[in-house]
Parts: structure tokens; sequence; C-alpha cells
């Protein structure tokens, strides 16, 4: 990739659609503008009708539709860019692609290229990169919420103000380093590190979140298991509100794990439908339960579902399901419109958690059931504001505490200085001030 060449690429999606935009980006921009209208460019960042034509042959009319001119360095890119609002059926597109393709100097963006070339061209940090392809990816108003407040730079502020301080108290630690011999005040050292360990504190708080950033951004996992004929499968698909799982009187008809993405009250969880416990009688049905258990384990959330008939029989509820309850689960009776009398004399807990009777063929008590799933996602996921949203920026958080945990610890200036040299490189890191050519190909 050449920074000097021009990029193009068809920025809405793919498909028929009422209107296409088809982005350029590079110092050949403007030219090939002119070249499929016409005339002058347009007056910047104004909507102008134009014809766009072939190159080669002017009598060829590719459509006619809106451009856009964005002179740099007021653009996404910080590039002169151009956009091509045009009709967005695949004729066109494939038209003015081809001519674009056509002209000397340009060529397709790869995936990523405009985001990266606006990182490049100082536009914006990593951290706001990462949020504006959270942003294309979010399904649930949360997810919007959050990606937006990244996007914006909200994150990236935020560490870039630690660095800064971080860099004071460099600043601090090498003036004692080099002007030793000089009048200056003799506390130099004590009050880098007291920046430092202030810092410190900040940055533990920071990571103390419960990961409520990397929830919201990837989903709640939701674990649904239970004895076979428990009614899993019927209470996702009510979940889910439509037919996502198969549902059957016969025992052990979920044999795999069954995803299904949901939306909470805004917040993404992906439930998913497991095979039933009980002893397995083939192959297929064990690797179901060996299944079914590995999702329970890796769950932030699990939903044990019982048949509430079992309550009066002799052998009670299921033993291997009563001992997947802990403290993230819910409990739910299931089929309380077989109890003789519905719903009252059902315990509300079982195993020390609450138990929720409903009814997933009639939806009795489904309402009471969704309600309290939708605040356990919320005390999971509310409140990640300008939070962690992805491991790295965790794990260099963690590489930045442990710098500044040998710099408290250390007898001398000069490895003072390098302990806090090296915890603002993390946090550089983190915004894409320093070091990261290693991880651009990665993230755009």
């Amino acid at each position: 990739m050449g920074i000097d060449d021009t990029i193009f690429a068809l920025a809405s999606g793919a498909g028929r659609a009422g209107i296409a935009v088809i982005r350029l980006s590079g110092p050949a921009a403007g030219d090939a503008l002119k070249r499929l209208c016409g005339g002058d460019l347009p007056r910047p960042r104004q909507a102008t009708r134009v014809s766009l034509r072939q190159p080669e042959n002017k009598a060829v009319v590719l459509d006619d539709g809106l451009a856009l001119w964005f002179p740099a360095p007021a653009s996404f890119t910080g590039e002169d860019v151009v956009e091509l609002h045009v009709h967005g059926g695949p004729a066109v597109i494939g038209g003015v692609l081809a001519a674009l393709a056509g002209l000397a100097g340009l060529r397709p963006a790869e995936a990523g290229e405009f985001s990266r070339r606006g990182f490049e061209n100082g536009k914006f940090d990593l951290t706001a990169a990462e949020g504006l392809a959270d942003l294309i990816d979010a399904e649930t108003e949360a997810q919007r919420r959050q990606a937006q407040r990244q996007s914006r730079g909200e994150l990236g502020r935020l560490y870039e103000s630690w660095r800064q301080r971080l860099i004071r108290a460099q600043a601090l630690t090498e003036a004692d380093i080099d002007f030793s011999d000089e009048d200056i005040p003799d506390d130099l050292v004590a009050e880098a590190l007291a920046i430092a360990a202030v810092l410190d504190l900040e940055i533990a708080a920071h990571l103390d979140d419960g990961k409520r950033g990397e929830r919201l951004r990837a989903g709640l996992y939701l674990a649904i298991v239970g004895p076979p004929n428990a009614g899993k499968s019927s209470l996702l698909n009510r979940l889910a509100r439509r037919d996502a799982a198969i549902v059957s009187d016969i025992a052990g008809t979920t044999r795999d794990v069954i995803d299904v993405h949901l939306d909470l009250g805004g917040y993404p969880v992906i439930a998913a439908d497991t095979a039933g416990l009980r002893q397995a009688r083939d192959s297929i049905e064990s690797e179901g339960v060996r299944r079914a258990r590995e999702r329970a384990g890796d769950a932030d959330m699990k939903l044990a579902v019982f048949d509430a008939t079992d309550l009066d029989t002799a052998h009670g509820l299921d033993a291997l399901t009563l001992e997947l309850i802990d403290g993230d689960s819910l409990v739910v009776l299931n089929k309380c419109d077989l109890v003789n009398a519905p719903l009252a004399p059902l315990p509300d807990q079982i195993a020390g958690r609450p138990a929720y009777p409903l009814s997933a063929k009639t939806g009795a008590g489904f309402d009471d059931l969704l309600d309290a799933l939708q605040n356990e996602a919320a005390s999971r996921m509310a409140g990640a504001g300008a939070g962690l949203t992805r491991h790295r920026h965790r794990a260099a958080l963690v590489s930045c505490r442990q710098a500044l945990g040998r710099a408290a610890h250390a007898a001398e200036a000069e490895l003072i200085g390098e302990d806090l040299r090296l915890a603002s490189r993390e946090l550089g890191r983190i915004t894409g001030r320093v070091d990261v050519e290693d991880l651009l190909d990665l993230i755009f």
C-alpha cells in the first residue's frame, strides 16, 4: 500500500439500495472527480448534482448523482476526499467503480484503509478507530452508546491525560539526575513518585470494572441448562421470539449447543440452548452433555431450567442441574401450567437463587423472568461509560501498573525514571502514540 496512492471503495452496504456512497481518498481524488464529471471542483462540503460519465467516452452517462468534495486536511482521512452518491443498483455501482479503476493513480482500497489513513494522519487515535468499528457492528442501543463515546475520543483522552502526567513525572526524575549539582529542589523524585502513586490508584479503579465494557461489546453469555424435556428449547424460542430451536416431547432432542443473539432492554445477550443433562445413552449425546457442561462453566450467567412437576415426585429436581447453580444463576420452574395450583405453591428460591415459575408454552410468568434477565444484564454491563472494551487495553494497563509498582520500590533515580518511561510507553501503545506498527494490520 502506497501512501501516495488514491484509493476508492463502496462505503455503503453491498446489495441493492436507493443510494450508494462511493468514497475516494488521496492526492488524485479531485482530479478523478473532474475526469468523471467535467468542469471545476464543486464547493467544499456542499452536495452538488453531477452527471457521471465515462472518462474515455463522455457520451456514456454512468449515472446522475451527487458529489461532495472535502479538501485536505478537513476530511475523514486528512487527505483530499470525494464522495459520490449514486443510485444503489449493482450495474450503476459496478460501472462507476470500473471507471475509477481505469484512471491512473487510483486503486481499490484495502479493508480498513480509510480509517488507517485517518489514524496515520492524526485525525483520531487507535481507541477512536476501534470505537468506529464497534459503532458499525453495534446491534443494540447500549452497544451504540458505548461505541459512540469511544469513537468521539473519550477513552483516548483519558489515557492521554494519564500519559501526560507520567511524562511530567519522568521530567522531574530526569531533572534530578541531570542537574543534581545545581540549585534545584531536593524532593523532585518524591514528587514524581507521588504522581505515579496517585495514577496507579486511578488505573487500578479503572481496571476493577467487572469487564463491563468488554461484555457490552461482545455480548453477555447466557447458558440455558437443565435436564432433558424441561422446556429449555421452548424457553429459548420465547426469548428469541421465533422458532430458533426444535421443540419436541421426545427427551434429548437438543444434542448440540444452539446460540441465539438477543437484545434484552438494549443490552446484547447470547443465549445458548444446551443438551439435557443426564447419563448419555450414546457417543453423540455424551458429546452434547460435555459441551453443555463446558458452556455452563464459561457462561457469564446461567438459567437452570427444571420441570415444575418434578417437585411433586419422589426423586425431586434434577441433581445434575442443581450442581451447576451458583451466584450467577437464575432458576426457572417451567411447566407451571401443569402444576395443580399454578404459581402459588412453588418456591421462590432454589439452592439460594431466585426461582421464577413460568410456562414457556402459555407465557405465564415470562414477563417476570424477562425483567429479571434485563436487570441482571444491566447490572453486568451498565455504566461502562468510557471503560475498557478490549483485551489489549487491559493488558497494556496491567503492564503499566507493573512498571509503576517497580518504580515505587526502586532505589535509584535512574531506575525510577526507566520504569516511568516503560509505564508511559504502555499507555502510548493503547492510543497509538508509540510503538504500534505491529498492531495496525490487526486493528484496521
